[in-house]
């Protein structure tokens, strides 16, 4: 449910060039909660489709609330039901989609194709690919607090 049924829903805003010429990604959300450095934003993703005249009718259209927990030194001047700006810098977004989609996939295929070529039984070529990716899980889990400093967020409140 939407924390403000009155508000209009809040689509994302195209790239936009800030003035030391690095392109960023915005998404406008309603702050949750805000307390010891840390102010939880949810926002509403809505899929390439919603500009599709067909898009309330479509089944394909995607539309989904996401909250981000977005740490800032500035987080009493947020109260819930704020309307925010969650702002991050496109080429971070791009190393996300590496990390979250495309390293694995390598991963897989590279194990899947090398213990194959080695002949080993299909069934141990599917296990020591499925565990390349636990290990890979498990990797990130122990890296999350290096990961998080590199993604950051930044926070603006909505005109």
């Amino acid at each position: 449910m939407h924390p403000n049924p009155g508000a209009k829903p809040h689509h994302p805003i195209p790239q936009t060039n800030t003035p030391d010429n690095m392109q960023q990604v915005t998404h406008d959300g309603i702050v949750v909660s805000s307390q010891q450095g840390l102010v939880q934003v949810q926002m509403q993703v809505v899929s390439a489709c919603h500009t599709c005249e067909a898009h309330a009718r479509c089944t394909f259209a995607e539309k989904k609330d996401k909250t981000v927990d977005i740490n800032t030194p500035q987080w009493q001047s947020y109260t819930p039901g704020d309307r925010v700006t969650v702002i991050i810098n496109s080429g971070h977004g791009l190393l996300a989609v590496l990390i979250a989609y495309i390293l694995p996939a390598i991963l897989i295929l590279a194990t899947f194709a090398t213990l194959y070529a080695l002949r080993l039984p299909e069934l141990w070529v599917a296990i020591a690919s499925l565990a390349v990716i636990g290990i890979y899980t498990a990797a990130l889990y122990l890296f999350r607090n290096r990961l998080q400093r590199k993604f950051t967020f930044r926070l603006e409140k909505a005109q």
